[in-house]
């Protein structure tokens, strides 16, 4: 059975655990380093991406997660995830994994008061994806080999490099697990591919 794990520093853990388990497959909350042995594809979920990078420090969890993704194996990163995952950040010096060519706006569409829903058309996965947006990043600049794969206000929320996946937005937070059951496919095609 696929496993997938949700990185359980900080964040809406919970919500992404049990989007998984809806999609069929196995979910584990992942708060040591040798668990990343025991899965098959990991979820950044959204919290506050200084704070998440500070506790991967903290908990040794850097080189494993690039290491993680240097492997082969599938990383999704939602809203503060998304930004975790890129190679630049915007108004920073340093971005954190660096896992996808992109470069990132934190908190680009407002505080938390800002707060919206819309409804997203997303390649691969269909039309009329209730988004959920808190605080969330969105993409400036994406690199050639990064897929766009949805857009609000012409600013890219979503997109997609080999088996790196990441959202703006917080696909956990509906009963719509199209975007989550996405993954799980990018998942069962990365255990096919090094079967």
């Amino acid at each position: 059975m696929i496993t997938i794990g949700v990185l359980a520093l900080q964040g809406a853990v919970r919500e992404h655990i049990r989007s998984i388990e809806a999609c069929g497959a196995k979910a584990v909350e992942v708060k040591r380093v040798e668990q990343l042995e025991e899965i098959n594809g990991i979820i950044l979920p959204g919290g506050e991406s200084t704070t998440m990078r500070r506790l991967i420090d903290s908990y040794g969890f850097f080189p494993a997660l690039k290491e993680f993704g240097r492997q082969g194996k599938p990383v999704f990163g939602t809203c503060a995830g998304l930004i975790l995952m890129a190679s630049e950040i915007d108004g920073q010096d340093n971005a954190h994994l660096g896992l996808m060519n992109m470069k990132v706006a934190r908190n680009a569409f407002g505080r938390q008061v800002a707060s919206f829903e819309a409804d997203l058309e997303v390649s691969h996965i269909g039309d009329a994806f209730n988004a959920v947006f808190i605080r969330a990043p969105y993409v400036l600049e994406a690199g050639p080999e990064v897929e766009v794969l949805a857009t609000y206000q012409d600013r890219i929320v979503a997109a997609k490099q080999g088996h790196y996946l990441c959202t703006a937005f917080h696909p956990e937070l509906t009963d719509d697990n199209r975007v989550i059951a996405h993954f799980v496919t990018m998942v069962e095609a990365s255990m096919k591919a090094t079967a």
